[in-house]
């Protein structure tokens, strides 16, 4: 293939106190240390109980997977050496976000300063894939049409249920959340780069933002960097998972650009369409019904993620993924993040419960 489709992962994870189960501020001490070992690769977020974790750009997903969990690992044993746990999930449980330390920055202060309420309440943990594209003209047109199957793989990520101890009804309350913020959700068609760029350019020249990274859709042609960079997931507890869904966002642009090397397109639908959809997979994650604009009818979930599967076959094994979109078959077994977080809650009747199961799948695969 002429693209090569390399890959960068980003998770954001909670600081927990492993007594209270609470969100607690690691006094960015965490961020500091992990910074002596993986440099850049470990940062601080907006608010203070969260720490952020990138890969490099990573040849495939092997690489990928062998960066993430090493940097599950690392911070990880730096929260334990501050008597800390990490979490990998949506939404915690039951913390109130009102109790949150913000990190001081300028950048942040700025965004709370203008958004307010919105800002110091998204106290949120999400997955972001980026993935290679040599031109920005070809990343643009595979965004358009790859929006279609952003709530397939959102219906899978499910991963926060719970919002300051209720259960919230949704399997994603996160992205109920985030819609608080402006310029979120999925994005319209551009018709090209240059009219993505003018939209850009308008915004900042109208001061409606400082720079296109104000721009926090579920999916957005990156601004600095030659990727496109899927943000819908909530970030998933287990590592096998994040790596499924990083699997399957490759696999989908590496298909979608082999149809364009044949002169086919996949129809990119309207905001409008994809918005029912996402909304579906954010209530019910994998459990409900999707809607197949094709057919103009209602179809289960879990039929449409494996009609998915059959569209990627034939550019998987060239991608060198199989074993990564495997783990698919075990989401629809097993449930989702939200599916087995609702277990446990059943179970035990209490959110601690919630949260030690969180912390402890956080940590499978990871060395």
């Amino acid at each position: 293939m002429m693209n090569d489709f390399t890959l960068g992962v980003e998770e954001e994870y909670m600081v927990v106190d492993p007594v209270t189960r609470e969100l607690t501020s690691h006094d960015q001490k965490i961020v500091e240390a992990a910074q002596k070992i993986h440099k850049d690769q470990v940062k601080a977020e907006m608010h203070q109980a969260v720490v952020e974790v990138g890969t490099g750009i990573c040849k495939n997903t092997d690489q990928a997977r062998t960066e993430i969990s090493q940097l599950r690992y690392t911070v990880s044993q730096l929260a334990g050496e501050q008597g800390l746990r990490i979490g990998a999930a949506g939404t915690h449980p039951f913390s109130h976000w009102e109790k949150q330390l913000i990190t001081e920055h300028p950048r942040y202060s700025e965004i709370v300063n203008e958004l307010q309420e919105a800002a110091r309440s998204n106290l949120i943990f999400g997955l972001h894939v980026h993935v290679g594209f040599q031109s920005r003209e070809l990343a643009i047109h595979i965004a358009n049409q790859v929006r279609y199957f952003l709530p397939h793989v959102f219906a899978l990520s499910t991963n926060s249920p719970f919002w300051e101890s209720r259960n919230t009804g949704y399997k994603s309350f996160r992205t109920k959340v985030f819609d608080k913020f402006p310029r979120t959700g999925i994005p319209d068609i551009f018709n090209s780069i240059e009219d993505y760029d003018n939209y850009v350019k308008l915004l900042i020249k109208t001061n409606s933002i400082d720079n296109a990274k104000k721009i926090w859709w579920d999916i957005r042609v990156h601004p600095f960097f030659e990727t496109i960079e899927f943000r819908i997931c909530d970030c998933p507890m287990l590592i096998d998972e994040t790596m499924a869904f990083v699997a399957l966002f490759q696999a989908l642009c590496a298909k979608l650009y082999k149809l364009r090397l044949q002169n086919l397109n996949f129809i990119s639908y309207s905001r409008a369409l994809i918005n029912e959809n996402k909304w579906r997979a954010a209530r019910y994650g994998i459990d409900g019904n999707l809607i197949d604009f094709g057919k103009e009818m209602e179809v289960n979930c879990r039929n449409l993620v494996l009609e998915l599967l059959d569209f990627i076959d034939d550019v998987v094994d060239d991608l060198g993924c199989r074993n990564e979109i495997n783990y698919v078959h075990k989401i629809l077994e097993n449930g989702t993040g939200a599916d087995r977080q609702l277990a446990v809650y059943e179970q035990s009747g209490n959110f601690e419960a919630v949260v030690d199961y969180i912390t402890t799948q956080t940590l499978i695969g990871a060395k």
